[in-house]
């Protein structure tokens, strides 16, 4: 016996050395990717020395002799810190995820193998103008020069992810970062989704009278819609699952999609001779973050703010002279079209003028451990065709037909990265306004400021569209009636613009600009209705406005969907009937109906009002549509307060979808709050105990800054996830959107990736704060160092004294032309 425990004990020894071995080489060659920040480099690409000066928070300040060199200097920075990053949106662009990731991936390779980006974007390069392909050409080389410099130096491979999956890394192209920004328009994309959960509404509610008034609020001056089933009838029947989710797209879930929220005061509202600007684009979060700070001194001024790796401009920031903040538009800039196959003939489709042949070729995507996939990619003269499997598609396809897709982004011409490096080194409003006319996608609210002036200005293209449209580019149309057809595009002059206006005061939280009837409508369906009226109430609370009052409305976590919702939904259920006895489900009802009675709407993380509420909003949303919509329930993963409260005030007979129609009896609004209220409480009881007071709003709603990648492998995740208890939620000026996935519905997945507050009185005291840290590699100490000011609201210093940067530096890399 004590033979045995002897070699037991030898055994398990051995095991844990062995363990302990793997762990300290891991670490070891983990370690050898994580960038030094000072040093001296000879590198080729550059005609001058160039400084890479890296404050305390490691942003990067970049000086050089010519803006090429800068750009250079950029692309490097970029790469120390964000490689992996960079390699992969580089792999989503061009569809060769799979061969990293195997099957799982397939299926976005597939959607942009369809999409062609990645030709697109090659294309696009000739389209820039000289200053812009100068500097793409730069950008291209710094990123090359560290790679050389990883692969010469053998420094772990530049992050330590390219151990865990072994793929090239093959060097960077001003195509690449085109492409990049493609991407970036159809990750924002949300009318492809909305169009197709549109046309499986009109089949599922085909009959029922509820169709005037739908689940995503079809505003009453588009006029009604004809029914899918009109248009196309052989169109599948019933309401089957959708398709599969595409990894790292999220494009089946709209309200995941981006936000923003953006405000402007003129002088004349300010406290101090200056405009103020403050703005905070709205993401899925990730670690690390998607976007990454940066200073620029280029020839026409230093330039600071939040940049994306892979992109060589200043997505949002400030320069001495302009100040420039941005969000998504919502535009309506795309459309699906269903074509009608020749039955004679499959590579034919019908068109106004006949029969006409696709447009094809093939595409392999190679697959990790599986045989290639083969591709024919079509295109007809609307745009690709995408296959049924891709977004629910297959649900509305009729036999005999083909989806295709008609975006704006899809254009070989396409001059949004020359537009955004005009933006970026304007030096006055109109320069900046005029800028924006190159843009094409992904469309825009653009915020600006200088010193005397503001403006917000969306821009993008707008597709012109006849007003015979059939279905208004809500609903997949016809292909082949020329009323249908896009018409080429809108002058940038029919893009909403509000400049220099009475009051003083812009604001924008992706809500409705302005009222045009279609073709001029802009959009159908804008990322707010609730916000806006929060921010709009807190600038117009003072008279004047500093850049601390601008940081408060950034920060502000009151809910105006909470304030408006309750008193609607709960107005005959507070203080009504007896004192329910102690134990009872009833005294639970009357413990949370009390704590809701005396509530604010803020939703903080320390109170439990914040979770009874957005539990109880979640279960009446799903008790009203469930026995409508059967499986296609599914698809509402968020709260509409627009559709709760047009149901309980019965505008439009709306009302009628509070009656169960599987039942004798007419239910109420009120049988519905009240079955609704249980059901959340239940559902909390369950996950949170049975004490209503101790339960706590971030205990839900923790924000999950995950690795795209590694989130849910077995020991990494707890070293490259970030989590945070936060405040906010899917309707405060502070984003917080929740995930809606029932195993963890109220997680924080969606939120301001960055803030920036600009202040034209005194710029340098402006601020900015990203939601992570700037490098990428998680045992850097700038992973997640600035994660923890963002989920306390406070900021870093936006300067653009290069002395200021010198002082609290930690480190200077030189880079000396070979």
């Amino acid at each position: 016996m004590f033979t045995l425990f002897r070699w037991l004990v030898r055994l398990f020894l051995g095991l844990a050395l062995i363990v302990l071995l793997a762990v300290v080489g891991v670490s070891y060659f983990a370690s050898r990717s994580v960038p030094d920040y000072a040093g001296q480099r000879t590198v080729d690409g550059i005609s001058a020395p160039v400084e890479i000066v890296r404050n305390t928070h490691a942003v990067p300040h970049i000086f050089g002799e010519t803006d090429p060199d800068v750009f250079f200097g950029l692309g490097y920075a970029h790469a120390q810190d964000r490689l992996w990053q960079m390699q992969m949106s580089r792999r989503m662009a061009q569809g060769r995820l799979s061969e990293m990731f195997g099957t799982s991936t397939l299926r976005t390779d597939e959607l942009m193998r369809r999409l062609d980006l990645y030709s697109l974007s090659r294309a696009a390069v000739d389209a820039q103008d000289a200053p812009t392909r100068a500097a793409l050409e730069a950008y291209s080389d710094g990123i090359n020069a560290w790679l050389m410099q990883v692969n010469e130096g053998a420094q772990g491979r530049g992050a330590p992810e390219f151990f865990l999956f072994d793929a090239e890394m093959p060097l960077w192209q001003p195509a690449d970062s085109i492409a990049i920004l493609k991407l970036m328009a159809v990750q924002q994309n949300t009318q492809i989704a909305r169009e197709v959960r549109r046309a499986r509404l009109s089949l599922a509610l085909e009959g029922t009278g509820l169709g005037a008034v739908l689940p995503d609020v079809t505003p009453a001056e588009d006029g009604a819609l004809p029914d899918f089933s009109q248009l196309f009838p052989t169109a599948p029947q019933g309401s089957n699952p959708a398709s599969g989710a595409l990894p790292f797209l999220w494009l089946d879930t709209p309200e995941l999609t981006g936000a923003a929220s953006s405000v402007a005061a003129a002088p004349s509202r300010a406290a101090a001779d200056g405009a103020l600007l403050a703005n905070s684009p709205q993401m899925r979060l990730s670690a690390p973050s998607m976007v990454y700070l940066a200073r620029l001194d280029l020839s026409s001024g230093g330039v600071i703010g939040a940049t994306v790796p892979g992109l060589p401009f200043v997505l949002s920031g400030r320069s001495p002279a302009l100040g420039w903040g941005v969000g998504p538009a919502y535009l309506d800039d795309s459309d699906l079209f269903l074509e009608e196959l020749n039955p004679e003939a499959p590579t034919q489709y019908r068109t106004p003028d006949g029969w006409a042949e696709f447009d094809s070729r093939g595409s392999i995507i190679r697959i990790k451990d599986a045989d290639p996939v083969t591709l024919t990619l079509r295109w007809s003269q609307n745009g690709p065709v995408l296959s049924g499997g891709l977004l629910g598609l297959g649900n509305i396809t009729p036999p005999g037909h083909v989806v295709t897709l008609g975006a704006t982004v899809l254009s070989a011409n396409d001059t949004s990265m020359t537009a955004a490096m005009r933006l970026m080194q304007a030096q006055t409003l109109d320069e900046a306004l005029e800028a924006g006319a190159l843009f094409v996608a992904p469309a825009q609210n653009l915020m600006l400021a200088t010193d005397e002036r503001i403006a917000l200005q969306t821009i993008g293209r707008m597709p012109r569209r006849s007003a015979e449209a059939q279905t208004k580019g809500r609903m997949p149309t016809p292909g082949w009636l020329r009323e249908n057809r896009w018409l080429g595009t809108l002058p940038y002059s029919a893009n909403p613009s509000f400049i220099d206006p009475d009051n003083g005061v812009l604001g924008n939280t992706n809500n409705k600009l302005l009222d045009r009837p279609f073709p001029l409508h802009v959009s159908h369906d804008w990322g707010d209705t609730q916000r806006i009226d929060r921010l709009m109430h807190l600038v117009g609370a003072r008279s004047v406005h500093t850049r601390d009052s601008l940081i408060e409305a950034q920060l502000d976590t009151v809910s105006p969907a909470a304030r408006r919702l309750l008193p609607l939904v709960a107005a005959n259920l507070w203080f009504s009937g007896d004192a329910a006895a102690e134990g009872t489900r009833a005294h639970t009802r009357q413990r949370a109906l009390r704590l809701l009675a005396d509530w604010n709407g803020e939703m903080n993380e320390h109170l439990p009002e914040p979770l009874i509420y957005a539990a109880w909003m979640s279960a009446l949303q799903q008790r009203l549509i469930q026995d409508e919509l059967g499986p296609l329930t599914d698809s509402f993963t968020h709260v509409d307060p627009a559709f709760i409260e047009q149901v309980f005030q019965g505008r439009r007979g709306a009302d009628a979808w509070c009656d169960i129609i599987q039942s004798s009896v007419t239910e109420t609004c009120d049988d519905m709050a009240l079955l609704a209220l249980d059901d959340a409480l239940v559902q909390l009881e369950g996950r949170f105990g049975p004490s209503l007071e101790s339960w706590r709003w971030g205990d839900a709603h923790t924000a999950r800054h995950d690795h795209p990648v590694l989130r849910d492998a077995a020991l990494l995740r707890y070293v490259v996830n970030i989590r945070q208890s936060t405040s906010g939620g899917d309707h405060t000026l502070n984003l917080g959107r929740v995930s809606g996935d029932p195993e963890d519905p109220f997680a924080h997945v969606m939120g301001p990736v960055y803030r920036g507050v600009y202040d034209f009185a005194d710029p340098e005291s402006s601020v900015f704060i990203t939601s992570t840290g700037q490098s990428g590699h998680p045992l850097s100490r700038h992973y997640d160092d600035l994660g923890d000011l963002w989920r306390r609201g406070e900021y870093i210093p936006m300067t653009l004294d290069p002395d200021l940067a010198r002082a609290g530096t930690i480190g200077v890399i030189t880079l000396s032309p070979r």
